[in-house]
């Protein structure tokens, strides 16, 4: 049985099920392989707009496989086969929705972080224990959490390996929606294809701003908008946004 699953749903909606449910979908090489190969495949096919991560009831992903990690040294050469799951997030050029249910724990709380949108079950729970068996997150969970949330927030969680709920994620910055469990995967799906059904270069050019933003002065930052606004007026879904507005239309996107 494959650890990831990868469906193409209508609406232009890639999926991606972490399937490894006797171990909680905890996030062994492999899997975090499986993931990566998924995304990619996923952002390279013109027929997808937007990405869905999920797991199952249970569990998101309820962190790393530590027997996979305990007797690591630093500067082994597995360090890198842990890192591809989140290169090939932060490289992928179309939005990613995770649909957390359960735990999301460690490394499953730094996957969901890695997405644009985090739509969470009432139930979920979160957390980044690593410091509790001697480590620290080590795939964005501080940087992202800190971004989030704050110092004194980010701060408070990772120090004691604490968890917390969806609405305290919510709150924090962590998730964008939180739903009934029941409603987790139907609602990615649905926000999936509201984003799938915009324009293509539009949806790239706000995610880009955003990411550049986020790590820019505010005065660098605003010029990066400035340029990619400038930019979206020398393309075709521009031209027909604008022109089934005036003429009181639905537009029809060709995504150039």
């Amino acid at each position: 049985m494959s650890e990831v699953q990868v469906e193409k749903l209508e609406g232009r909606v890639g999926l991606v099920l972490l399937n490894r449910p006797a171990r909680r979908n905890a996030l062994s090489i492999s899997l975090r392989k499986g993931v990566a190969d998924a995304v990619q495949a996923l952002d390279a096919d013109d027929d997808i707009r937007a990405i869905v991560i999920g797991g199952d009831e249970r569990a998101f992903a309820a962190g790393a496989d530590l027997g996979e990690l305990a007797d690591m040294v630093p500067l082994d050469p597995r360090f890198e086969d842990l890192a591809v799951m989140r290169r090939a997030c932060d490289a992928c050029g179309k939005p990613l929705i995770a649909a957390v249910r359960g735990y999301a724990l460690g490394g499953g709380c730094e996957l969901a972080m890695m997405c644009d949108l985090v739509v969470a079950g009432q139930g979920a729970i979160f957390a980044q224990p690593e410091v509790r068996v001697g480590i620290m997150p080590g795939a964005g969970g501080t940087q992202r959490f800190l971004r989030a949330a704050g110092k004194a927030r980010a701060l408070r969680w990772l120090l004691t390996g604490e968890a917390f709920t969806a609405a305290q994620a919510e709150a924090m910055g962590i998730v964008s929606e939180v739903v009934p469990d029941d409603q987790v995967m139907e609602r990615s799906v649905v926000l999936a294809r509201k984003i799938a059904a915009q324009p293509a270069k539009a949806v790239t050019a706000i995610r880009e701003a955003i990411r550049a933003g986020d790590n820019a002065p505010l005065e660098t930052a605003l010029m990066i908008e400035n340029r990619l606004f400038q930019m979206l007026f020398a393309t075709a879904d521009q031209r027909e946004g604008m022109g089934a507005f005036l003429e009181k239309r639905e537009p029809s996107f060709t995504g150039k």
